[in-house]
């Protein structure tokens, strides 16, 4: 689809993303390159790496890469440093590196609750606390004019009640949005650097959906789907623009929902046809149903 954004809103910007090489991170990563930004991409399987960055600088923008993962602290701060050293500067973070599978709780593991609040969670901050030196109001790189950068955390909405089979993921998404709005006050106020996340709900061709939404189940939670759809990752990555850019200047410690309004669904127990019958059946019943209320003596 074609942006509704100016193809140079974040022109002078440089933003790394972990996560960004496959699936929303990379539309994420793209879309920033597409309007102007320089993109530093960090994962852990250096081959969808050097792939994405290829495809990038296929599209003309400026891209690096680096093999690391979230959960070291040495590969965040190595890979924060390689992409000042590249760029000379970082305007823009998105933690987009996740983990998810499902499982019910009886079957899922002390390591694997740990594994997923370690790349979700742990990982959010640990990229957050090795960035906010370069992120910063007047930190390297930053001219006296600028202001501080911007950080983006990719969660969900499986937290907002509960649900089946993801009690690690609602657990780690959490989290982030705890980070994000504890942030988004305190370096907000103290760096200029403003905080915000986005909460995808069900994106096609991706591979959570694979994972969480196989062909085998679709068919059966489509028709509880407000919009009776999945979303795309162009949906996400522009919501992303509208947060980075100074469309966004003014948005800080909110939580972007994009899911068609799906967490706020819940079965259709009953058709609607069926449900005007059953009310005027109970209407009359009512109506004809002593009211309880007794006789005056007076």
């Amino acid at each position: 689809m074609e942006s509704p954004f100016k193809p140079d809103i974040l022109r002078g910007k440089v933003a790394l993303l972990t996560g960004g090489a496959s699936g929303i991170g990379f539309e994420i990563s793209t879309q920033f390159g597409k309007h102007g930004a320089s993109i530093a991409v960090m994962g852990r399987r250096k081959t969808v790496v050097d792939s994405a960055v290829a495809s990038l600088r296929s599209l003309g923008i400026p891209a690096v890469g680096f093999a690391g993962d979230v959960r070291k602290q040495e590969d965040a701060k190595r890979v924060v440093e390689s992409t000042i050293e590249h760029f000379g500067k970082l305007d823009i973070l998105v933690n987009a590196a996740a983990g998810n599978f499902l499982v019910s709780p009886e079957d899922l593991s002390p390591n694997g609750f740990r594994t997923v609040m370690d790349i979700d969670s742990v990982g959010t901050f640990t990229m957050c606390h090795e960035a906010l030196h370069y992120l910063k109001k007047g930190g390297p790189g930053r001219s006296s004019d600028d202001s501080g950068g911007m950080i983006l955390n990719i969660s969900a909405t499986l937290h907002y009640t509960a649900a089946w089979y993801q009690i690690h993921v609602a657990a780690a998404k959490a989290a982030v949005d705890a980070i994000t709005r504890n942030l988004a006050l305190e370096w907000g106020t103290d760096y200029d650097i403003r905080v915000n996340g986005i909460a995808p709900g069900p994106i096609n061709d991706t591979a959570g959906q694979r994972k969480l939404g196989p062909d085998e189940i679709k068919s059966k939670t489509r028709g509880m789907m407000p919009l009776f759809k999945l979303g795309e990752k162009w949906d996400v990555a522009v919501a992303a623009l509208y947060l980075a850019s100074n469309a966004g200047k003014y948005v800080n410690g909110t939580t972007l929902v994009v899911d068609g309004g799906l967490w706020l669904s819940h079965p259709r127990h009953l058709p609607k046809e069926e449900v005007k019958m059953l009310s005027r059946v109970v209407e009359k019943r009512a109506r004809a149903a002593p009211t309880g209320v007794p006789s005056s003596k007076l």
